[in-house]
């Protein structure tokens, strides 16, 4: 992932909220959402596509990964 320092202007903008990002002819090129919105749809999602039985048996799943292995492992990739 690349990572974008911007600058006080444009980081007042971005967290206003939902943004859309459009280059100079006005084609959008992504959305912006704050780590927090972000986060909020990533749950929802889980909780659309699993029950809330079939994540807690997974929270419990033994031989599991931390974030660290999870990440090593796909940097082999």
């Amino acid at each position: 992932m690349t990572k974008v320092t911007v600058d006080q202007t444009l980081r007042s903008k971005l967290l206003n909220g939902q943004v859309e990002l459009c280059d100079e002819a006005g084609q959008t090129l992504g959305f912006f959402l704050t780590a927090e919105e972000y986060k909020h749809l990533f749950l929802e999602l889980a909780k659309l596509k699993f029950s809330p039985e079939e994540l807690e048996r997974r929270f419990h799943e033994p031989n599991g990964h931390t974030t660290a292995e999870v990440l090593a492992r796909l940097n082999q990739l």
